[in-house]
C-alpha cells in the first residue's frame, strides 16, 4: 500500500479575501484631454494620434460636460465629406460630437461599471461631479482594476 499525503487547513493560513470595493473613481482617468465645440474635427484627429486615445470629453468653458467625440465621429465626418465631394468646411466638434452623454457615478463598484461597459457597447464613461467633469473611466482601466486584484484574491 502507498503512502498517502493528505494536508488539510491550517489554523491562520486559511486565505482571507479582501472585502473592500473597488471604486471607479480609484481607477478613473483624472488628467483628462478634453476638447472645445469650436475646435475643428482636424484638430481632433491630430490630438487623438498623438496621445493614443480613441476620443474625449468634450467640455465647456466651466469645465461641464457637454458631450464626447470619438474615432468613429472623425471618420464619419471625412467620409461623408469625401464621400460626397464636399469640402471640410463647418467641421467643428459640435456639429459631429454626440450631445446625448451617459456618465457614471465615481462611487460605483469598477465590476458593476464593467458591466455597464458589456451593456452598452461603449468604449470609456466620463463622471460628473457636481455639475462638473471630474474623470473619465476606460474599458483599459477596468481591465487594470481586475489585474490588480488579481494578484491579490484570484488565484
Amino acid at each position: 500500500m502507498g503512502i498517502k499525503s493528505f494536508e488539510g487547513s491550517r489554523k491562520g493560513q486559511q486565505q482571507v479575501v479582501n472585502n473592500q470595493s473597488l471604486k471607479v473613481s480609484d481607477y478613473m482617468t483624472k488628467d483628462l484631454i478634453t476638447f472645445k465645440t469650436t475646435q475643428s474635427v482636424e484638430e481632433v484627429i491630430d490630438t487623438l494620434i498623438k496621445h493614443k486615445i480613441s476620443g474625449g470629453p468634450v467640455v465647456n468653458d466651466n469645465y461641464e460636460l457637454i458631450g464626447i467625440i470619438s474615432e468613429g465621429d472623425c471618420i464619419k465626418q471625412i467620409s461623408e465629406s469625401r464621400y460626397y465631394n464636399m469640402p471640410s468646411d463647418n467641421n467643428s466638434v459640435e456639429k459631429h460630437m454626440v450631445k446625448n452623454v451617459e456618465t457614471i457615478d465615481g462611487n460605483l463598484d469598477v465590476f458593476d461599471a464593467a458591466k455597464k461597459f458589456l451593456d452598452s457597447k461603449r468604449r470609456r464613461f466620463p463622471i460628473v461631479k457636481d455639475g462638473k467633469l471630474v474623470g473619465q473611466i476606460s474599458q483599459k482601466d477596468i481591465l487594470k482594476a481586475a489585474m490588480q486584484l488579481k494578484g491579490h484574491n484570484w488565484k
